[in-house]
C-alpha cells in the first residue's frame, strides 16, 4: 500500500517538474502574457468540447435535412430570378409553384361522342394505329422469308415511314367516322342529311386544311341497283328506306395519301348473304394481293368466291355475280386511280403488283346482270390528272377552275362541295370545263332496276417486308 502511494507521488512530481519546465521556458522567451492568454483560450476550448454533444444519427439527418432545405431555397431563388415572379412573391408561394410543376401530368385524350377531337391530337406522338399486318403470298418460299428478315428490306420500310404515317392517320379518321355513322344512320333520314353528317365528322377528325389534309372524294351513298358514284345534289329529297341496300364509300387523305374504303349498310336481314358474299370476295382479293402477283390471278380468285353464293328473295333464288366492269385500282398521291386496275372477274391484265404500291381492293356483287351503265344525274367530278394548259374564253370557267385548283386539285369533288364554297350559277362553266376535257364527269353507275348491289373495299400497302391492310377495323 505504501509503495502505491510512493508511485503516485512520483508521478505528481514528474508532472510538476514538466509544468515548471514549460513555464520556465515561456518566461525565458519573454511571453508570460501570451501564455496567460493561451491558457485561457485552452480552457474555453476544453469547456466547449465538454459541452458539445456527441454526433448521433439524429444529428446527421438534421444536417442533411438542413442541406437539402438550403439547396431547395437556392433553386427557388434561381427560378424566381429567371421567371416572372413579382418582387413581393414569398418563399411559400415559390414552393407551391415548384411543387405544382412536379405534379403536372398529361392526361391522354379520349374521343367524344359524336367524334370531334382530331386524330393528331389523340396521337400527339405520331404513332397512329397500325393496320392489319399480313405476309405476302408465298410465290417462292425463299423470297417470302427473305423479305421478312432482310436488313435491306427493313431499311426500305423505314425510309417510307412518313408515307405510312400519313396513311395511318387518314385511316384512323376513316375508321372512327364510319364506326360512328354505322350507329347514326337510320331509315327515314334524307341522303343529304347522312352525307353532310359524315363529311362534317370526317373533316373534324382529319382537320381539313386545303390540299394538305381533308376528304379525298365525295361520299358515295348509292342505293339498291345503283352500285357507285351517287351522292345527292342540292334539292335531292331521296330518303333512306328500311328495304334499301346502301353503299357508303368515302375517302380521307393526308398530304395527298388517300384512304379509299367502303362498306354496305342494310336493315333487313334478308340481304345478309349478299353482304357476306361481297365481304368474302374482298377479303379474298386482299389475301391474294402481294408483290409480284399477277392482277388477273386476283380477279379469278375473287370471282370464284363471289359466285359461290346465292341470295333468296321472296321465294326466288338469285345467283350473286361479280360486276365485271367495276374493279379495284392502284392509288397515287392526289390520284385516286393511278393507272393499274384490279379486276374482280377472271381474265384481265397479267401485269404484276410491285413493291411499295398502294391499292384499293374493292369488289361489287349484284343480283342483276353483273354489268353497270351510266344513269341518273351526275354529281361526281374530277380534274383530269394529265391535262395540259387549255385556253379558256369564258370568265366564269376561269374563275371556277381557279376554285377547283385551290380546293381540290386533282381530287374528286361534287356539286354540294361547290355550293359549300359559295359558288353559284356555275353549271354552265362546269359543263364548259368538261367539254374541254379539263374536268371529267363521273355519273352514277347502275345495274338493271330491281336488282341489288353491294360493295366492300379496303386500302392496302405493299410494304417491302409485309402487306399492311391500312384501313382494316373491328367493323370489317
Amino acid at each position: 500500500m505504501s509503495a502505491a502511494m510512493t508511485d503516485v507521488d512520483k508521478d505528481a512530481d514528474v508532472e510538476k517538474n514538466e509544468y515548471h519546465s514549460d513555464e520556465e521556458k515561456n518566461i525565458d522567451d519573454g511571453d508570460a502574457t501570451q501564455e496567460s492568454k493561451s491558457s485561457n483560450a485552452k480552457k474555453k476550448k476544453n469547456k466547449k468540447k465538454k459541452n458539445k454533444p456527441t454526433i448521433t444519427e439524429s444529428n446527421t439527418v438534421a444536417d442533411e435535412t438542413q442541406e437539402i432545405s438550403d439547396k431547395l431555397e437556392s433553386e427557388l431563388q434561381l427560378d424566381d430570378v429567371e421567371g416572372d415572379a413579382g418582387e413581393g412573391a414569398t418563399v411559400k408561394s415559390k414552393k407551391k409553384r415548384h411543387r405544382k410543376k412536379k405534379t403536372t401530368t398529361t392526361v391522354p385524350l379520349v374521343q367524344t361522342d359524336p367524334p370531334s377531337i382530331p386524330i393528331k391530337d389523340l396521337y400527339p406522338d405520331g404513332n397512329f394505329p397500325l393496320g392489319e399486318i399480313c405476309e405476302h403470298p408465298v410465290l417462292d418460299e425463299n423470297t417470302a422469308k427473305y423479305r421478312i428478315t432482310s436488313a435491306e428490306k427493313k431499311a426500305m420500310d423505314e425510309a417510307s415511314e412518313d408515307l405510312y404515317r400519313d396513311l395511318r392517320c387518314a385511316a384512323e379518321a376513316h375508321r372512327q367516322t364510319r364506326q360512328y355513322m354505322l350507329n347514326y344512320i337510320k331509315p327515314g333520314m334524307t341522303m343529304i342529311e347522312i352525307c353532310e353528317r359524315l363529311e362534317d365528322t370526317a373533316r373534324k377528325l382529319i382537320v381539313e386544311n386545303g390540299l394538305e389534309s381533308g376528304l379525298a372524294f365525295p361520299t358515295g351513298c348509292s342505293l339498291n341497283h345503283c352500285a357507285a358514284h351517287y351522292t345527292p345534289n342540292a334539292g335531292d329529297k331521296t330518303v333512306l328506306q328500311y328495304d334499301d341496300v346502301c353503299k357508303i364509300d368515302f375517302g380521307t387523305h393526308v398530304n395527298g395519301h388517300i384512304i379509299d374504303c367502303a362498306f354496305t349498310l342494310t336493315f333487313d336481314p334478308k340481304y345478309d348473304e349478299l353482304l357476306k358474299a361481297v365481304k368474302d370476295a374482298t377479303n379474298t382479293g386482299i389475301r391474294e394481293a402481294g408483290i409480284d402477283v399477277r392482277l388477273c390471278d386476283i380477279g379469278k380468285a375473287i370471282q370464284e368466291v363471289m359466285e359461290s353464293y346465292e341470295l333468296e328473295l321472296n321465294g326466288k333464288t338469285y345467283p350473286i355475280k361479280s360486276i365485271r366492269n367495276l374493279n379495284g385500282h392502284s392509288i397515287g398521291p392526289y390520284r385516286i386511280h393511278a393507272g393499274k386496275t384490279v379486276p374482280i372477274v377472271k381474265g384481265g391484265e397479267e401485269t404484276k403488283m410491285e413493291e411499295g404500291e398502294v391499292y384499293a381492293i374493292e369488289t361489287f356483287g349484284s343480283t342483276g346482270r353483273g354489268l353497270v351503265n351510266d344513269d341518273m344525274e351526275t354529281s361526281h367530278y374530277m380534274k383530269n390528272f394529265h391535262v395540259q394548259h387549255v385556253p379558256l374564253r369564258l370568265a366564269g370557267s376561269k374563275q371556277l377552275l381557279n376554285v377547283i385548283n385551290q380546293n381540290f386539285g386533282t381530287l374528286a369533288f361534287c356539286r354540294r362541295w361547290l355550293d359549300r364554297l359559295g359558288q353559284t350559277r356555275y353549271l354552265m362553266s362546269l359543263n364548259d370545263l368538261c367539254k374541254k376535257g379539263i374536268i371529267d364527269p363521273y355519273p352514277p353507275l347502275c345495274d338493271v332496276k330491281g336488282s341489288y348491289t353491294a360493295q366492300y373495299e379496303h386500302t392496302i400497302v405493299l410494304r417491302p417486308t409485309y402487306k399492311e391492310v391500312i384501313s382494316r377495323g373491328q367493323d370489317y
